[in-house]
């Protein structure tokens, strides 16, 4: 039997134990649930409590989540303004607060910070800034970006914040946390809509967990998935979080750099500085399917970590994904390397990886 499975149960402690390094790693002071599923589950009870029939909501939609967002929303009986900005850009503080003028009842603002799926990533300082001085509460969807990028839950003003291990963090899918800030609970608690007796109940685990001490579990936890989490913080902890951000700022930069030099593909996101540090996404011109492409790749790189689009975006749109382990240089010079090979008249793949090298050095050194 697998020592794993001999482990002894992990206790309200423990449990608790590792709810407060997520806070740290969130940077935050306010309660932090540690949710037993994929993040798609808080994402939706941080919705499902806060939206409800006469509210009216802000969804900023710069790729597919921000659409999820909005379907919930309006299941939840909200009035939704969808802020919709091209996909292969980043919202602006100056369009939210245009929208907010324009709608002066909101009271929810939803945001994604990274978006794996395109590629981009957004500002979060700056609209947390303007959410902030409008008094809408801000959920953010950080699944893609925690320990990619820097992330100030508290400082930025962000009120529900919802992260995921599956990505930068190089771990489970089924374990996931959101942190509620003493503003989110007050509208939540006063929302008659908000779920109780339910797994999307964030009160219920107030009022069972975080109330009560957090001395008594209210459920059996899935305990591998705490386990691999919290395995996931320790290698975090030990590489130093600033170096785990650093190495996947470089990895953005290496594949971007890399696939600059093969024409006819070019960056999918235009400007660096919209580019999310956790995948790069590639736009292939009329006539290269990227479906194809990506099949191509992977015969000549099995298992590397390149795809094709989702939905309306398969067939013009690739994304390699660097995220975890991956964020390596070796990584980025193996699917340039399956890329160039891939390309139907070929490309310079020594070009390529040279390219991706230097780009990697400039963001290391830039630190």
């Amino acid at each position: 039997m697998s020592p794993f499975l001999d482990l002894p149960p992990l206790t309200a402690a423990d449990f608790a134990a590792i709810e407060d390094r997520v806070a740290a790693l969130l940077d935050t002071t306010a309660d932090v649930i540690v949710t037993q599923g994929e993040a798609l589950l808080p994402l939706e009870a941080a919705i499902r409590s806060a939206a409800h029939p006469g509210s009216t909501a802000l969804n900023i939609v710069t790729g597919p989540y921000g659409q999820t967002f909005g379907g919930w929303l309006r299941s939840a009986g909200a009035e939704v303004v969808d802020l919709a900005v091209p996909y292969d850009a980043a919202a602006t503080a100056d369009l939210v607060a245009e929208a907010l003028r324009a709608h002066p009842g909101t009271g929810f603002v939803s945001l994604v910070h990274a978006e794996a799926a395109t590629g981009n990533t957004n500002p979060v300082p700056a609209i947390g800034a303007v959410v902030r001085e409008h008094g809408a509460l801000l959920m953010l969807d950080a699944v893609a970006s925690v320990a990619a990028e820097p992330l100030h839950t508290d400082a930025w003003g962000v009120d529900l914040c919802v992260i995921g291990g599956q990505k930068a963090m190089g771990g489970p899918a089924g374990v996931s946390a959101v942190s509620v800030s003493e503003r989110a609970w007050q509208r939540i608690t006063a929302n008659p809509a908000a779920p109780r007796r339910s797994y999307l109940s964030l009160l219920d685990w107030k009022e069972r967990w975080t109330d009560a001490g957090r001395t008594v579990l209210p459920h059996a936890p899935a305990q591998l998935e705490m386990l691999a989490l919290d395995a996931c913080l320790d290698r975090i902890a030990a590489e130093g979080l600033p170096a785990t951000i650093g190495r996947h700022r470089a990895a953005a930069a290496a594949a971007r750099a890399g696939v600059r030099t093969l024409a006819p593909l070019t960056p999918y996101v235009h400007r660096d500085e919209h580019a999310a540090p956790v995948a790069t996404t590639v736009r292939t011109p009329d006539g290269l399917d990227a479906r194809e492409l990506a099949a191509a790749a992977l015969r000549t790189g099995p298992g590397l970590p390149v795809q094709a689009g989702g939905g309306a975006l398969a067939a013009g749109m690739l994304r390699i994904n660097h995220y975890g382990a991956a964020a390596s240089l070796g990584t980025v010079h193996a699917v340039l390397t399956a890329l160039a090979e891939a390309l139907p008249d070929g490309a310079d793949a020594s070009g390529a990886r040279a390219a991706a090298t230097a780009a990697w050095q400039a963001a290391e050194q830039a630190g």
